[in-house]
């Protein structure tokens, strides 16, 4: 039951967080110029565009591999699988949740546990925000950010500092936050408890250094072709639409779309980013002089081109699972 009322409250919150950002994006558009930004949209860049999200989850899923291997040498089909099918619950799930189901996905593929599957995603998690936070740093030399962009990310590096901190003290003092857990949960019930420490003892196993050193050099490269593939999608997008000859766009317009994008997709907002990534988008662009209608188009179109490839994948990947959307979610609790 608490359960139940704590999802319809995400849900909730996710929809409402929904609404006010698309009411942001939609207020100064005309739907005529929207219509008119699409008649010229050059199709063609639709397939290489896709082809470059397939290879950015594969990329994706490859670094995975490198952090589950302290834990176990995975194959990396599974890997692939359960990546997709973790997105696709992204798009129909509030906050991320679609991670909880990609450990889950997992762990019945393997002998992993799926919290310590989950405790590698939540270090992977960390390793793309400290990559973006780079990212910014770097992109703040050739392009003068908006304050509320420079606010966000001293922000966000403070809080991924501090969550980096409690996880290697929770690692490092095991027995210690075990009884703390048990403490705080004599309250509830025995079974509840047992449980919840067990959850909580599995995660910090999942919290382990690479397997070797020249590890941390493969996931470096990996993640840097991860974001170059991030970068160059949008980069494609912007000329299918002409916007690099409409509205002479620098290079960098890719750059600072993909930084201040990403902010969206952090935040544990909406199922899908519905609203967040669609207005952040057309602020980007705004940065670059491009109106508001046909920058909101742009976002509608990139937002579609990233969601329908993972959505058809994804619903393939889970029927040969022999899984569906409604045991998943019952199994997991997302």
């Amino acid at each position: 039951m608490i359960k139940k009322i704590l999802h319809q409250w995400k849900l909730i919150l996710g929809l409402l967080f929904s609404m006010l950002f698309l009411y942001l994006a939609f207020r100064r558009v005309e739907f005529k110029h929207m219509a008119a930004a699409l008649t010229t949209v050059d199709y063609w860049y639709v397939l290489p565009t896709v082809a470059v999200i397939l290879l950015s989850l594969w990329l994706r899923a490859w670094r995975w591999r490198y952090f589950l291997m302290p834990l176990q040498n995975v194959a990396m089909t599974p890997l692939f699988n359960s990546l997709l099918i973790g997105y696709l619950f992204n798009i129909f799930l509030p906050a991320h949740l679609g991670e909880i189901v990609r450990a889950y996905v997992l762990a019945r593929k393997t002998p992993l546990t799926a919290t310590a599957a989950f405790g590698t995603i939540v270090i992977e998690r960390i390793i793309d925000v400290l990559a973006m936070l780079l990212l910014l740093a770097a992109a703040m030399i050739v392009y003068p950010f908006p304050q509320w962009v420079k606010t966000g990310g001293y922000l966000t590096g403070v809080l991924v500092v501090l969550l980096f901190v409690l996880l290697m003290l929770m690692k490092k003092y095991r027995s210690f936050s075990l009884r703390l857990l048990d403490r705080i949960t004599r309250p509830l019930s025995a079974g509840l408890a047992a449980r919840l420490t067990h959850m909580l003892d599995s995660f910090i196993q999942g919290i382990l250094p690479l397997q070797k050193k020249s590890h941390y050099l493969i996931v470096a490269l990996q993640s840097i072709a991860l974001w170059a593939c991030y970068g160059y999608i949008f980069q494609l997008v912007l000329h299918a639409f002409d916007f690099i000859h409409l509205y002479h766009l620098p290079w960098t317009a890719s750059l600072v779309l993909l930084v201040i994008t990403t902010f969206g997709v952090l935040v544990p907002s909406s199922p899908g980013y519905v609203g967040t990534y669609h207005y952040l988008c057309q602020v980007s662009l705004g940065l670059f002089g491009v109106p508001a209608s046909p920058a909101l188009t742009y976002a509608l179109v990139m937002h579609g081109i990233n969601f329908f490839p993972v959505l058809i994948l994804g619903l393939i990947i889970l029927s040969k699972e022999g899984l569906s959307i409604s045991g998943v979610r019952q199994e997991t609790g997302a």
